[in-house]
């Protein structure tokens, strides 16, 4: 069905796609280290974040701000320690580019990766299967090359619900990255060092306008607060009770 409505359409969801290209609001990348410390005392956590323009804080002016910031911030006032945080993100990013990516970044070791990616995958309509793999590619490179023990990935945006896409590509591209949180969803099933979490729902929707940027597609700093709130108190929970197996 999916397939069908894509050939059917595709002279007009390819002219839409060139016209939200253009008139898009370009943002630039948060400012400031892409490493860092948040909270005091004892280390009580080290975190990878790999992402792209979402991971790379794109509508908030420092990481501080954005969600590597918000997140190790978080998580420090849970864990009642000191976070050591890592950013590997960038602009444009889809998951295999993430991938190469990360093989390529010196790391510092780290206990938890983070992963915000897949609004690129889905653009690119990336098989949701293909997509499912290529993520859990990034938890094994990050367990080979960090030491990474608990993976938690952020669920693709809810697409249909970004008012800034017009129809029938808004439709489109919320069809598909709900195809691809499903299977990311199933290939979890009965893993205990990986989770999936969904944007929190402050994030989309009529009343989203606040939390957002200028340019409507990314998260400003009070939104980056919101999401880094909903995965810190999973990743605590997650985090602690691996721990005490």
């Amino acid at each position: 069905m999916l397939q069908v409505a894509r050939l059917a359409l595709a002279p007009l969801l390819l002219w839409q796609g060139r016209q939200v290209r253009r008139q898009a609001l370009r943002l630039p990348e948060a400012a400031g280290p892409r490493s860092g410390m948040a909270g005091s005392g004892a280390l009580a956590l080290r975190l990878l974040i790999v992402g792209d323009s979402g991971g790379a804080g794109v509508g908030a002016s420092t990481q501080g701000e954005a969600l590597a910031g918000r997140l190790a911030q978080a998580l420090a006032r849970r864990l009642q320690g000191s976070v050591h945080w890592q950013l590997i993100a960038k602009t444009g990013h889809t998951t295999a580019d993430a991938l190469a990516h990360l093989a390529g970044a010196a790391l510092a070791p780290a206990d938890v990766l983070v992963t915000a990616l897949g609004v690129n995958d889905t653009v690119a309509q990336v098989s949701p299967r293909c997509w499912a793999l290529q993520v859990q590619q990034l938890h094994e490179l990050a367990v080979q090359r960090a030491g990474v023990r608990y993976s938690l990935h952020s669920a693709v945006p809810p697409m249909h619900a970004f008012p800034l896409l017009p129809q029938p590509l808004r439709w489109l591209m919320g069809a598909h990255a709900m195809r691809m949180n499903r299977m990311l969803g199933r290939s979890l099933i009965g893993q205990t060092q990986r989770g999936m979490q969904a944007l929190p729902p402050h994030l989309h929707g009529s009343a989203a306008a606040e939390l957002m940027a200028p340019d409507g597609f990314h998260p400003g700093p009070e939104g980056y607060k919101v999401w880094g709130e909903s995965l810190a108190e999973r990743i605590a929970r997650d985090w602690v009770k691996l721990k005490s197996h």
